[in-house]
């Protein structure tokens, strides 16, 4: 039946049409933005997870360049780590060359100050963007290191950042200043068993334990011995300012090291220090037989004191004598030793740092890939499937325009 209210032919044509300029208008998109999901509406999960995926990545370029300040910092810190123990190899070279008795040894004691000012020059101008590595003296928690943003770490909707931890490495050559601030009780930072003794021709000894390490404590123990002590009737002091990250064995080692120097100095060869390696405890004893002897002990607990450089002993050099030359030279390799673990630890955090920049580079291009993967389109596809569409809207005009002249037909039934 014919009929000129509805013409079922022209609506199939038109719906044809519709469908083929409704493709038609998606692939011309993609082709203009270079996406098949350029929107929610799009694909509503797709489009979800590369937002989220964007947003990482987003984040990825910011810590590519957290780690490449960090770099530079601890680069420079490394650079001038090695500086320091060049230096302070000329300086042992000179020492070894004043042990030579027919020497002009006051000259070479200038040579030795002026490498040790270069030494502060570069400890002071190490730094970068106003941090120094190479200082390490505040009292304030946490000042001891830095931490540089390394990462991103995504557990389903959760993310937290990560750190590379960069500790400090105090190569100065400053005294330590004691604190002024008295601690609450004694015994808070030294216990002191055996303070006084004293015995006819036997052995004296005393111990001592560092408690409560804490930065900007001081520790400070004085020695004085009579009779035939060999530390002398007057008062030999050994002090140290704890440093942030200090522990208890940090402080024993390093009030230790004093006493063995000391000993090494003044070739002691009655009197003997050791150390408890489980404890901590120091120990000093007098071996000598002849006289009646007392080892007294005086001790200062503060705080707020100033931590002493890693190089303060550098200070202490004086070869103008034969035993300031012997004992230069015996002190000298633990100041050496001192700066080449200090730039072995910032090689080692600059070799993490770059890998870890490498691989954050890596992921962020990964990351980028999988989005592509998910929303770019197909050009080559989206130009095939163009040229397709293009003909079949041709064609559905056509159809549309044959089956709009089909009522035509009916004219001819009423001549």
């Amino acid at each position: 039946m014919s009929s000129i209210l509805t013409n079922n032919g022209a609506m199939v044509a038109l719906q044809t049409l519709q469908t083929v300029n409704k493709n038609l208008g998606t692939t011309q998109s993609e082709i203009s933005t270079g996406r098949k999901v350029a929107n929610a509406k799009d694909n509503s999960a797709v489009w979800a997870i590369s937002k989220q995926m964007e947003s990482d990545v987003q984040g990825f370029k910011s810590i590519q360049e957290s780690l490449a300040l960090g770099e530079s910092t601890v680069s420079v810190a490394r650079n001038a780590s090695e500086t320091i123990t060049d230096l302070l190899t000329e300086i042992k070279g000179k020492i070894v060359a004043s042990q030579e008795e027919n020497v002009d040894r006051s000259k070479i004691q200038t040579d030795i100050a002026a490498l040790r000012d270069q030494i502060g020059s570069v400890v002071g101008a190490a730094q970068f963007n106003g941090l120094n590595l190479l200082s390490n003296k505040s009292n304030e928690a946490g000042s001891g290191s830095v931490n540089i943003l390394s990462s991103l770490d995504r557990s389903g909707s959760t993310v937290k950042s990560s750190d590379i931890n960069v500790g400090k490495q105090d190569l100065g050559t400053e005294a330590a200043v004691l604190g002024a601030t008295a601690v609450g009780a004694a015994n808070d930072l030294l216990s002191v068993s055996g303070a006084s003794a004293a015995a006819a021709g036997g052995n004296v000894t005393v111990s001592f334990t560092a408690g409560g390490a804490q930065a900007g404590a001081s520790y400070s123990v004085s020695l004085t011995g009579v009779g035939g002590q060999e530390i002398g009737t007057s008062a030999t002091t050994f002090s140290y300012v704890a440093r942030d990250g200090d522990t208890e064995a940090d402080v024993s080692n390093a009030i230790f090291a004093k006493m063995t120097a000391f000993a090494t100095e003044n070739e002691l060869a009655d009197t003997a220090f050791t150390r408890n390696a489980t404890t901590g405890a120091i120990t000093v004893t007098n071996n000598d037989a002849t006289a009646a002897n007392t080892i007294t002990v005086a001790r200062a607990e503060t705080l707020d004191g100033t931590a002493e450089g890693g190089l303060a002993a550098l200070s202490d050099v004086d070869v103008t004598s034969q035993d300031g030359a012997n004992s230069a030279l015996s002190n000298i390799e633990s100041l050496i030793q001192t700066s080449i673990n200090a730039a072995a630890s910032f090689g080692s955090a600059q070799g993490r740092i770059e890998t870890q920049k490498d691989f954050i580079s890596k992921l962020s291009d990964s990351l980028t890939t999988g989005i592509g993967a998910l929303v770019d389109a197909n050009l080559e596809e989206a130009s095939a499937r163009l040229q397709a569409l293009q003909v079949q809207q041709q064609l559905a005009t056509q159809s549309l325009s044959i089956a709009n002249q089909a009522p035509q037909s009916i004219l001819s039934l009423f001549r």
